[in-house]
């Protein structure tokens, strides 16, 4: 039969307000009827019911957007390779998802209800499939760190050299593991643009409790190994012609300087603006380096701004109240990277400015719960999610992943206590923030994405057995 979205959304809707308990049942179907499926998932599964619900209602309320639905499932499938992932888990997932569709919507409950999801679902799982058996650039790749230079106390720039060539799209970002946190994966935006040696630079904020991130900036030194996914995300350089905006609150800068970084080798002449926020001016950590591009590009114009120094003496405030202090941004391409809130305010300024929003780029929010947060990771329904804006059928901003009903969507290092607006960052699924210190317009990330696991043969840096932990 027919794809039918009216049917899914309508019973997704009775499911929806007991997400929480829909989300164990569901668990609780998949783990009974193939035990060994459990060693693929944390061991506390509280937050990992957050993760399934988000995937499941971004992919539910893209149905009437094949063109953009079919490119998101595609690259989770492509994506979910490195956690081991077969054919035969999609069966067994689908039947406990229809089982618990059914049973939180048995009010509503009808033969034509159950056959429109069993299609959606079959739809989804082969696109995954295909994309999956299709893709031919390795499930991870091993990369040698060989430069770690600290910018600040709790920010450092790694630069990595991956053992095989990883094409990638400036503005994308890949999900790492290191030896010492085996088969726990988190999210991180590439800073540059592809480079003739072949080498990546990310830049890492530790927070507090951040696993992956306090690993990287205190714990890695030049020589060591981490495991790299693979390359994903759509925040990705602009078609020539226009000239370009770019918003960056913290390390929300890595993946739009790898984006001006490609503008300025493509020949192009657009002039480029590029206002990069924090809250001091020590914390501006990457300055020396965007004086150099300055310098060499005479069409580029770098603004650092502080909104919490006094004693700066350049731009100071919030970066969506600087925003509009300039001229209009109406015929721009305009890119915004940084803390959720910084990200939605500037996003709705300058759309009321003018600007479409096509031309805002920025990859959708997701957030898992943190102490304080009533609605943890939830997408809005008729318009926003969190990140990017649903209109007639369309996302912009790009595909999230990793936040399959496998493995789950919110991408966060921690789970720290702090904000639930301003906290744990993901790079090129942009929230960028800071839990210690709750900044809502130029905090720094918790770099994540905590959809754990590796490939069925175990640990490539380490060893070991296929398990995904918190």
């Amino acid at each position: 039969m027919p794809l039918n979205p009216r049917l899914v959304k309508e019973s997704f809707s009775v499911v929806e307000p007991v997400a929480g308990k829909a989300a164990g049942y569901f668990y609780g179907r998949l783990f009974t009827h193939c035990p060994q499926m459990r060693g693929m998932f944390p061991p506390g599964m509280e937050v990992q019911r957050d993760r399934l619900f988000n995937a499941l209602t971004r992919i539910v309320w893209m149905l009437d957007s094949p063109k953009g639905l079919a490119s998101y499932l595609a690259q989770l499938g492509r994506d979910h390779r490195k956690y081991g992932v077969s054919p035969e888990h999609y069966k067994v997932v689908g039947n406990a998802l229809l089982a618990t569709i059914r049973h939180f919507a048995a009010e509503i409950w009808t033969d034509e209800i159950e056959a429109a999801w069993t299609e959606a679902y079959a739809m989804a799982a082969k696109i995954m499939i295909d994309a999956a058996d299709a893709e031919t650039t390795p499930a991870w790749w091993l990369a040698e760190v060989i430069d770690h230079e600290p910018r600040t106390r709790d920010i450092a720039v790694l630069t990595l050299r991956p053992s095989q060539p990883m094409d990638f799209v400036p503005g994308q970002y890949v999900t790492v593991q290191t030896a010492r946190w085996p088969r726990v994966w988190r999210r991180f935006s590439i800073a540059n643009a592809p480079r003739a040696d072949g080498t990546l630079r990310l830049h890492v904020r530790a927070v507090p409790g951040g696993w992956v991130s306090t690993a990287l900036v205190r714990h890695t030194r030049i020589g060591d190994q981490l495991l790299l996914g693979p390359p994903v995300g759509t925040m990705t350089p602009p078609e020539p012609g226009r000239d370009v905006l770019c918003v960056a609150g913290g390390t929300g800068l890595a993946p739009l300087k790898a984006v001006i970084e490609h503008v300025i080798a493509s020949g192009e002449r657009p002039n480029i603006h590029l206002l990069f926020g924090a809250r001091r001016a020590c914390d501006l950590y990457d300055m020396p380096d965007l004086a150099r591009m300055e310098a060499a590009f005479p069409w580029l114009r770098v603004v650092p701004t502080v909104s919490d120094d006094p004693a700066y003496d350049g731009m100071r405030g919030r970066l969506p109240d600087v925003v509009e202090r300039f001229h209009s941004w109406a015929d721009h391409e305009a890119y915004v990277c940084g803390p959720a809130a910084m990200v939605n305010e500037t996003v709705r300024r300058l759309q009321m400015s003018g600007v479409p929003l096509a031309r805002i780029h920025r990859d959708p929010i997701h957030s898992d719960a943190v102490p304080g947060d009533p609605s943890p990771g939830r997408m809005v329904h008729g318009g926003t999610v969190h990140g990017g804006t649903v209109h007639g059928g369309t996302v912009h901003g790009g595909a999230v992943n990793n936040d399959t009903l496998a493995h789950g969507g919110a991408v966060h290092d921690t789970l720290a206590p702090g904000d639930p607006v301003h906290g744990d960052h993901v790079h090129g699924d942009p929230v960028h923030g800071d839990p210690a210190h709750g900044d809502p317009v130029h905090g720094d990330p918790v770099h994540g994405d905590p959809v754990h696991g590796v490939p069925a043969h175990g640990d490539p840096v380490r060893g070991g057995t296929v398990r995904s932990e918190a």
